[in-house]
């Protein structure tokens, strides 16, 4: 297997990332470190760096030299050894921008991502319940997921940021950041992409902490309203309604199905949802994006 270059990860809200937050997000530590890979080829184990392979004679920070010579890369050899078709993906805590992190977690690799390469040209990122049970079982340090969140917003992603210490000393602030995977999502242009929020970028933009209440508010609102009204059945009845006037079905008509199942959510159960269900602010863009998406659940094979 030849190097592949990891993926560059976005900021949340550039455009390669629009849509991220729809559906079930994994958030993770973001550690500063340097990005390194090791694979194995015809029974050689081979590293890189973020943008090239490495040698002894071009090594990064003694990455290279490191898994030749030091322990803690057993099991990865292992793991390797048992599946040649693996990439593992991590990060080498070498003193970066970021300096407070405990003693003993330095000059050690984290691994964040395993990819399984089914030929040159495809492959496929496992989903962290599958890489965390490997690593568990090959004694192979890995990042550990912070929290699994379905359809969060911004807001509530930076609330998380402060809740990660983790590796970081005792009393000495956050981490770098946090990195959102949605392994369901790919983007516009049919890119699978994770998103990033950098927390000393976060802290120059917002200076005041948001209220509590209100985040959890508007976290839940749009997700109350699509569990309890945008029904499977809803969107069987609006789907029916288009193959009976048009006495069929085609693709042309998709535009359709998303725009008239949110509509009638809004003009049916916007009043059903602000009494019964105590809502006090909707955010409609957000709504329609949720509806959108439970849409393509419920007729998954239109799309």
């Amino acid at each position: 297997m030849e190097f592949r270059k990891y993926q560059h990860i976005e900021r949340l809200g550039s455009l390669e990332v629009d849509d991220i937050l729809l559906g079930t997000c994994y958030v993770f530590p973001k550690i500063d470190g340097t990005n390194g890979s090791i694979w194995i080829d015809e029974g050689i184990f081979k590293a890189g760096s973020r943008n090239r392979e490495l040698t002894e004679n071009k090594d990064n920070a003694n990455f290279y030299k490191s898994i030749l010579t030091e322990s803690q890369f057993d099991g990865i050899k292992k793991l390797l050894k048992d599946n040649t078709n693996y990439k593992i993906f991590g990060e080498w805590l070498i003193p970066h921008s970021l300096k407070t992190y405990r003693d003993e977690a330095w000059r050690k690799f984290y691994v964040f991502d395993i990819i399984v390469e089914v030929d040159e040209n495809e492959f496929r990122y496992m989903k962290y319940e599958e890489y965390q049970k490997i690593c568990e079982k090959y004694n192979i340090n890995y990042i550990p997921c912070l929290k699994i969140i379905k359809n969060p917003t911004e807001e509530r992603l930076y609330t998380s940021l402060v809740e990660n210490d983790y590796l970081i000393k005792d009393g000495e602030g956050q981490g770098e950041g946090l990195v959102i995977k949605n392994y369901d999502f790919v983007n516009k242009f049919g890119r699978t992409i994770w998103a990033k929020i950098v927390t000393s970028e976060f802290k120059e933009k917002h200076r005041k902490v948001m209220g509590a209440s209100e985040i959890t508010e508007k976290q839940l609102s749009e997700d109350k309203i699509i569990e309890t009204y945008c029904t499977e059945a809803l969107v069987e009845k609006i789907y029916s309604k288009i193959v009976n006037e048009k006495e069929g079905w085609c693709s042309k008509f998709i535009p359709r199905l998303l725009e008239t199942v949110f509509h009638d959510l809004v003009v049916e159960c916007t009043y059903n949802a602000i009494n019964k269900l105590k809502i006090k602010k909707i955010d409609f863009v957000r709504l329609k994006k949720l509806t959108h998406q439970k849409i393509k659940q419920v007729k998954n094979k239109l799309f």
